[in-house]
């Protein structure tokens, strides 16, 4: 395994571009899946997108063990939201745009479908914690940043502390 280079920028075109779907789950997209793993960990990420290594396939990264460890980490290809329901405010970052923090309005609940390294369709609910993070990676797919997301009202939530800076829908 190997530890990937993470793009940044809001305005770095591959995280700008929706990613192409998958088409066949080779020995490839296997090695990419366990380098992604090991890149979001070594950055301390909890979810990591294919386009955010410089790759623009329709691939994510997700452990959420820290916070959560009956839920095992989980790659999906192709990965669709197929039902979205409630709405939660919380706090977010993103590997891809170091320094920023933003309150973003995300889908309490989400029934997601996608492929597995096995090739196996699943199809899950997720709540809480999970359903934001794959919001927030499957935005990536579609070039969507959490910044573009906010709304300057939920931004007043966030304490004011240094290390936070606030964002906008104004650039």
């Amino acid at each position: 395994m190997a530890v990937l280079n993470i793009v940044v920028g809001e305005n770095t075109p591959i995280l700008r571009e929706k990613a192409s779907p998958v088409e066949q789950i080779s020995a490839n997209i296997s090695k990419l899946v366990q380098d992604m793993f090991e890149t979001m960990r070594s950055a301390q990420g909890i979810g990591l997108a294919a386009p955010q290594v410089g790759v623009s396939n329709r691939i994510i990264a997700i452990d959420i063990n820290d916070y959560h460890p009956e839920i095992p980490p989980i790659a999906l290809i192709n990965p669709v939201i197929t039902r979205a329901e409630g709405e939660e405010l919380g706090e977010e970052g993103c590997l891809s745009l170091p320094g920023y923090r933003g309150i973003v309005r995300r889908a309490m609940d989400v029934t997601v479908k996608g492929l597995l390294l096995n090739t196996d369709e699943v199809e899950f609910e997720a709540s809480g914690l999970m359903a934001r993070v794959l919001q927030h990676e499957i935005d990536h797919l579609d070039g969507v940043l959490f910044i573009d997301r906010l709304i300057l009202e939920d931004q007043e939530l966030l304490e004011t502390q240094p290390e936070r800076i606030k964002r906008t829908n104004s650039k």
